[in-house]
């Protein structure tokens, strides 16, 4: 049985939110975007927000103050207006941009349109002076494949103060329910600043009728000082959850389990508990759900934490073929400065992941609850799932959070195992499913980690496998057991952990010794190239002493050459030591061919148990089990 407790009584701030999650009358007009010309925290470059193109201005999160003579523009990644997106996906005809200004002369504002090319033009200008309010507005039908909008702003005659900028369209009949949900495990001080962050935008947080928090681990958010004094903030609309760690999927599950059994029409966003929040971009997504055709999954970018300025990719979609994810979606820009960089064409996403994303209600009552697949592909696996039931996502540009860079986790990890088991699952569901081409892909997958030394990971994938190919049964307690088991079975591999570069089991300082890699070997030959590795690594054919390797170099190609490779850790805190082990890549190689054999066979029919248990996974029952309800 699951521990389930609130910050307020649950029944009271259960009931309490049950009474908010209803339709909402609509204003007059819609605030879709807000002019804000700084981020939430100094970590955050101002130049994503608004830009001094010429003088002197001094920006606010607010309010830009501009000196006689200067010019500043929102031609930038929080200050554009999506306009492409708004014409191709919302009943949306026009938009208009209104502000208060404070002018100490004559100043000249413009409101400026850009193409797919990236090309700009003047659509409507305005002169001001003294104290009041303005607007520009423009028709939005010539951005289907891409354009945004923005504003520009000149202080001619003397200094000019703008504030309360917003962007409106006319708004629906009625304004959806919304609901926040956040999943957490021991990042307490993490999730107390989300919420924190959340709350603390008054304006934003009006339009959010619940807040959940689902609490799935031993330290506990509702310990934080800070958590208690949001509490107070947000009062009802807090609903605070405990309950077992059954990873992303069962945490992030929970809020869609709530809100869609209170109402069918409520939008609810999902939010990692890690991320750096831009509370405006909340305001954004649920903003562009409530004036979508239909109802639409809304995503927001991933933009670097530890690189602020740099977006990870426009849109994303999944090769079930490949079983990659991740992949860029045609036109997308990846790792950009956004500063120097913009996003220009509109992007088609076939998913978006949960880091923030919205998911309108009818989506689950028409498809279901994701699978608990624990972590990894769950986000991935709904998206698709949706749009083969009619539901697209859209990944909204100029809405985005920060979110820890993937590059800096090391690969070699126990998520390994859900990555490729749950990747099966979901080549399964949704693709034709070639086992005989997945076997030889994943085949060579498993040989250039033997090669590479990481026995370890290549035990990990094989596992991962090996539990696909028993069927939807692996999915009974939501991940809990098998997370414990593969972390301990990969103990036995020594190079799975990680060490201090000062104290190196077995290696002296003087025995290291920086090896590059060379050229990559020609595509067309790369199997020849990994056959020749695995026979020289057998018969030991391998350059004697100690390789040390920075982990960009870290190529199977290369690291093959080696007896030992010290290859620095992705995370740049250690560094993992490999070491040549015939026995162990004679047991693995063996292990994964009777494998690929037994998937060959059993594929076809892994494939229809998964598809059969589909509607049984992913009913509220199943959930209702898992929660301990």
């Amino acid at each position: 049985m699951n521990e389930s407790a609130s910050v307020a009584p649950v029944d009271g701030s259960t009931a309490a939110v049950r009474s908010a999650l209803t339709e909402h009358r609509a204003p007059d007009r819609l605030v879709v975007a807000r002019g804000l010309f700084t981020g939430p925290t100094t970590r955050v470059k101002d130049d994503l927000y608004a830009r001094i193109v010429k003088g002197r201005a001094h920006r606010e999160r607010h309010v830009v103050h501009l000196e006689k003579g200067a010019t500043v523009d929102t031609d930038t990644y929080f200050g554009r207006f999506a306009a492409s997106y708004y014409q191709r996906w919302t009943t949306v005809t026009d938009v208009t941009v209104g502000f208060h200004h404070e002018a100490g002369g004559r100043a000249v504002v413009a409101l400026r349109g850009s193409d797919s090319g990236g090309n700009s033009r003047i659509l409507a200008t305005t002169e001001i002076d003294g104290s009041g309010t303005a607007t520009l507005s423009a028709k939005l039908d010539a951005y289907l494949d891409g354009g945004s909008l923005w504003v520009e702003f000149t202080a001619v005659d003397g200094p000019l103060a703008v504030s309360e900028l917003e962007w409106t369209v006319a708004a629906p009949s009625v304004i959806r329910p919304a609901a926040i949900a956040i999943c957490t495990f021991n990042r307490a001080d993490d999730c107390a600043e989300t919420v924190a962050a959340i709350a603390n935008d008054s304006t934003m947080a009006s339009g959010i009728d619940a807040v959940y928090v689902v609490d799935q681990g031993s330290d506990h958010v509702s310990d934080r000082e800070k958590f208690t004094e949001v509490a107070e903030i947000l009062g009802d609309k807090l609903v605070y959850l405990r309950q077992p760690n059954l990873g992303g999927a069962g945490g992030f599950t929970r809020g869609m389990y709530e809100v869609s059994g209170i109402n069918e029409h409520a939008n609810l966003i999902l939010m990692d508990d890690d991320i750096l929040c831009e509370p405006e971009s909340i305001l954004r997504m649920n903003a562009f759900a409530n004036v979508t055709t239909e109802p639409t999954l809304v995503g927001a970018q991933m933009l670097y934490l530890m690189n602020p300025e740099h977006l990870h990719v426009s849109a994303e979609e999944a090769d079930l073929s490949k079983l990659k994810a991740g992949r860029w979606a045609a036109g997308s820009r990846h790792d950009i400065n956004l500063i120097k960089k913009k996003q220009h064409k509109r992007v088609d996403a076939g998913y978006n992941a949960w880091w923030s994303c919205l998911i309108p209600a009818e989506v689950v009552a028409q498809i279901g609850l994701p699978l608990p697949m624990f972590f990894q592909w769950d986000d991935i696996e709904y998206g698709i799932r949706a749009r083969a039931a009619g539901f697209v996502t859209v990944t909204l540009p100029n809405a985005g959070v920060w979110h820890a860079d993937f590059h800096w986790k090391d690969r070699d990890d126990w998520a390994k195992y859900f990555s490729i088991r749950n990747s099966l699952i979901a080549a399964a569901l949704h693709s034709d499913f070639d086992a005989k081409a997945l076997s030889k892909m994943m085949t060579r997958e498993v040989t250039q980690y033997l090669v590479s030394m990481q026995y370890g990971l290549a035990y990990t994938m094989i596992r991962g496998i090996e539990d696909f190919l028993e069927g939807p049964k692996v999915l009974e307690d939501g991940g809990q057991a098998v997370l414990a088991s593969i972390r301990e079975e990969r103990k036995r591999f020594p190079e799975t952990v990680k060490h201090p570069a000062s104290n190196i089991p077995g290696v002296r300082n003087s025995d290291l010794v920086t090896r590059y890699a060379g050229f990559e070997p020609d595509k067309s030959k790369l199997d020849l190239v990994l056959a020749k590795r695995a026979a020289n690594q057998w018969l030991g054919r391998t350059q004697h002493g100690v390789a040390s390797i920075p982990v960009a170099e870290a190529h199977w190609w290369h690291v093959s050459l080696f007896d030992t490779a010290v290859i620095t850790d992705a995370s740049q805190s250690g560094v993992r030591v490999r070491r040549r082990d015939k026995e162990t890549a004679r047991e693995l190689t063996a292990r994964t061919a009777k494998l690929m054999k037994r998937f060959r066979e059993d594929a076809a029919s892994t494939q229809r148990q998964y598809r059969d248990a589909l509607p049984q996974l992913t009913s509220r029952e199943n959930w209702a089990r898992l929660y301990g309800q």
